[in-house]
C-alpha cells in the first residue's frame, strides 16, 4: 500500500496523530493497533528518496475533521460522528472527506516535513 501511495503522490500529507495516546484509550486501542498508523507513517518516510516524494506532517491540533473545508467554522464532534454537518454555511460531507480537504489546504505554519 505505501508503495502504490508513494509511486502516485509526489506530495503525501499525513496528520502527525499521537499514537500512544490513541493506544491508551481503551475504546480506540485494538483499532488503532489493527491499522499499524505509526508503520505506514515509517514506510512512507523510508520511501522518500526511491519515490522522490515529499511526506509532510500536519500538526497534531489542526482541527482537521472538526473544521468545515467549504467556510472554516469549526464545530466540535464526537468520534462516532461520520458525516460533517456545518451549523454555518450547512455543507455536509463525510467526515474523512471533509478532514482530507483541510489536510490539503492545511496553512503552511501548521506543516513540517515527516
Amino acid at each position: 500500500m505505501t508503495t502504490d501511495i508513494s509511486r502516485k503522490a509526489a506530495v503525501i500529507r499525513i496528520e502527525d496523530l499521537n499514537i500512544q495516546g490513541m493506544i491508551s484509550n481503551q475504546k480506540l486501542a485494538s483499532a488503532v493497533s489493527n491499522n499499524c498508523f505509526y508503520e505506514i507513517r515509517r514506510q512512507l518516510t523510508y520511501k522518500q528518496p526511491f519515490y522522490a516524494t515529499r511526506v509532510e506532517l500536519v500538526d497534531r491540533w489542526f482541527p482537521s475533521s472538526k473544521m468545515c473545508s467549504c467556510c472554516g467554522h469549526i464545530q466540535p464532534m464526537t468520534l462516532s460522528e461520520r458525516v460533517y454537518n456545518c451549523g454555518n454555511c450547512g455543507n455536509i460531507q463525510d467526515r474523512d472527506e471533509n478532514a482530507s480537504v483541510n489536510l490539503m489546504n492545511a496553512p503552511f505554519d501548521k506543516i513540517r516535513l515527516a
